[in-house]
Formats: structure tokens, sequence, C-alpha cells
């Protein structure tokens, strides 16, 4: 096992509906909780790279959102609900850590801050507020179409317009994916929770009502290489978000280094001391 694959010690959270919630946690030093975007957990995705990179100087824990991984998933789905499990993390990391959140997770973290949770501060990372529209022209409808999807069975099928038609990677995509089998088993498995992220996202569009409430020092980053909408989309973030602060990652995409990340959270909150 390389050094970025260490693993830390898993425990389960229970969140006020009952759902339980499974969180790891490494490192020693101030708490600061991850919060994943589509398809990623303790498991899969960028999280346990970037909590070896960052636990010489933070206790930092990570979980799987509802739905995926090894936690589990009580109906109704509701943002609230998801509210409500970050904060039962936050708890069990000692009730007012640090927060990091990327793509959807940043909308999640920011949907949280905004209602009040206490956290010490707040770092988010390409949160997709890009104003993608649906198949009918309206963002709601894209929700609607992944629940037919799956209603059908058809989970492949799901997250390739989750990919393609939504976050905007090229159609190619699915099928290199499609030969990577730990890779596509994984996705496919976290499928029922892509109508989810059409609610924590707002559908795609930044509640800046809310974010105008938030009062956690925030930092708001974005890639070198992000897309237009994208790179918009952040400008909005900041530009609602009292007090915040925006940077860019120069030479970043979406599928930023874990490097950079740690760098950046390092001197934030750091700072915040």
């Amino acid at each position: 096992m390389t050094k970025t694959q260490e693993t830390g010690t898993v425990s389960t959270v229970v969140s006020p509906d009952g759902t339980s919630l499974s969180v790891e946690r490494m490192g020693t030093g101030p708490s600061l909780v991850l919060v994943d975007g589509a398809f990623c957990g303790r498991n899969f995705g960028p999280s346990r790279a970037l909590a070896n990179a960052l636990k010489d100087s933070f206790t930092v824990y990570f979980y799987d959102r509802r739905g995926r991984g090894d936690s589990g998933e009580t109906m109704p789905y509701a943002t609230e609900r998801e509210i409500e499990d970050l904060q039962a993390v936050l708890t069990e990391a000692g009730g007012n850590p640090y927060v990091y959140g990327i793509s959807s997770g940043a909308a999640l973290a920011l949907e949280a801050a905004a209602a009040g949770v206490p956290m010490r501060g707040l770092a988010t990372y390409e949160a997709p507020y890009t104003g993608v529209q649906g198949p009918d022209g309206s963002p709601g409808s894209h929700r609607e179409h992944l629940e037919a999807l799956l209603r059908d069975g058809k989970r492949g099928s799901a997250v390739s317009y989750f990919l393609v038609k939504m976050v905007g990677a090229p159609a190619f995509l699915p099928y290199l994916l499609r030969i990577m089998p730990g890779v596509w088993k994984k996705q496919t498995a976290a499928a029922n929770t892509l109508p989810y992220e059409t609610r924590v996202t707002n559908n795609f569009t930044a509640p800046v009502e809310r974010l105008r409430t938030i009062t956690v020092p925030t930092l708001v980053m974005v890639g070198g290489k992000a897309a237009g909408p994208m790179a918009q989309g952040q400008k909005t973030i900041a530009g609602a978000v009292p007090g915040s602060e925006h940077r860019v990652l120069d030479g970043q995409t979406h599928q930023v280094s874990a490097a950079a990340i740690a760098t950046q959270l390092k001197g934030f909150f750091d700072g915040g001391k």
C-alpha cells in the first residue's frame, strides 16, 4: 500500500433520520472535514489522497455521503437531510471544524454554512453552478430524466447522461470508462444518487440570496483550465458570500491535484487559527 493509499480509523455516525454514515479519520491537528462530489466516497475519488496530503497538519474526516459506499440511505431524499448528515459528521469531528467541499460537495457545504451549521472556516472548489439546462430547456428536467432512467434500471445510461449532458464531458468518455471495470462499477453503483445532485446544487444555479447569509470565512477556488460557465459560477459565489476570497489555481482542471488543494487549505485555514 503506497503512502497516498493509507487508511485511517473508520466509524459509524448516525444522522438524525437514522441513516448510518461511514466516516474515516486520519492525522493530527485541527479537525477538517472533506465533502465529496458526485459518485465519490471514502474509497473512490479524491478524498483519500487529499487526506493523506493533509494528515500531518489536520485531523481529517471524510465520509460516504448517503446512498454511497458503506453509508445507508433513508427515503425520501431531501437536501435538508444531507445537511443534517454533514452536521452529524462535523459533530463527530468536534463540532466546529474546518470544511472543504469539491464539486457538488462544495454546493452541499455552502448550503450547510448558509443554514447556520457551525464550522470554523470553509473552502470550496468548483461548486457546479454552471446554469446547465435540462432536455426541455429547464434546469429541473435533468432530475426527471435521471429518475426515469433509474426507474427503468438503466444505471449505466444515467451515468452517461450525467457525465455528458450535465457535466459536459466528451461523448466518448462513458465508452472509455466502460473498459475500466473498477471505475465504471463504482460509478454505476452510485447512480441512484445522481438525482440528489440536482437538488443539492439547486439545479446548477447559485442560490445567491442564501449565499449572502454565510458568515463563515470562505475561500472559493476554481481551476485555471475551467470552462467559462464554471469559472463564472465561482465568481458568482465569491461575489455573494460576504468577505470571501476567490482564487484561481493555475493549470488545474475539475480533477484538481491533491497537492494543489492541500497547499491552499493549509495556507487559508492556518490563517484562521
